[in-house]
């Protein structure tokens, strides 16, 4: 495998170049990935990466465990873990691995596909933020479920968290905010709705307004995730090799419910 890139792998288990023309993020991890500090700021990620920590705590015990992310987005989850274990990551956006790089500068870095990347390497726990809700069937969360387990000794831990599953999703969802930052702000508008019930898909729209010294820009988004029951969920789990329970939480900050998918693998 040859590093290239400030130490960024593009790798699967062949060791070739990971390309994926299904997955649909949307452009807000490639050209306006600039927005994502922004939009999601690594601050806002506090409260959820205490349960994350908590939960690794209680399967895992004390030291500074190895621990691999996948979808690490511009690694704002893991920024609130990185003082407690030894982190790598891996993302199929340069543009997010970059960011990342910028925010968890000790964090090792690899470009892939979560449901193909190899890396080669065992790690006590692999995490997956909300980027697994970038899933669209069920063959792509079993693949990453399969990639996860492939990176674990037995005994090794899973713990991931959609966005939504089938029980907790709301038709439409909505939500605004406006944060700013060295001379820029930005409002966003976010509007996901469910076109078909019928599939496991869910999109969503978003505008951008965007403030500088350069006057307003406005710039609108779609993404494309996956909604599955959590029974699908857990029978996914079982079928990659996991013994996977859902464990609730309730976040203070946002006033909404949190359910992380927590498996062991057999």
């Amino acid at each position: 495998m040859r590093l290239f890139e400030g130490d960024c792998l593009k790798i699967n288990d062949g060791g070739a170049v990971v390309k994926s023309d299904v997955l649909r993020m949307g452009r807000l991890y490639d050209e306006l990935a600039f927005l994502m500090p922004l939009i999601s700021p690594p601050a806002d990620y506090a409260e959820e990466a205490v349960h994350w920590r908590q939960t690794l705590r209680g399967l895992l015990g004390d030291g500074r465990h190895r621990i691999l992310e996948l979808g690490v987005g511009g690694g704002h989850n893991l920024s609130h873990l990185t003082s407690d274990f030894e982190a790598t990551a891996v993302d199929l956006s340069e543009a997010m691995l970059e960011l990342c790089r910028q925010l968890n500068p000790g964090v090792k870095l690899f470009q892939g596909d979560m449901r193909y990347v190899r890396l080669g390497e065992k790690f006590a726990a692999v995490l997956i933020h909300d980027a697994i809700s970038y899933m669209l069937t069920e063959a792509d969360l079993l693949a990453t479920f399969h990639t996860a387990a492939a990176h674990l000794d037995k005994g090794g831990v899973l713990i991931t968290g959609p966005d939504h599953t089938r029980e907790t999703y709301s038709d439409p969802a909505i939500d605004s905010a406006t944060h700013a930052e060295a001379g820029c702000q930005v409002t966003y508008f976010e509007y996901t709705f469910d076109p078909n019930p019928d599939d496991t898909t869910v999109e969503t729209l978003l505008i951008y307004l965007i403030r500088s010294s350069d006057g307003l820009t406005i710039e609108h988004d779609r993404h494309i995730t996956g909604l599955f029951s959590q029974q699908t969920w857990l029978h996914l789990l079982d079928e990659a090799g996991f013994s996977a329970e859902i464990r609730h939480f309730w976040l203070e900050d946002s006033q909404q419910p949190y359910d992380l998918f927590v498996g062991k693998l057999r």
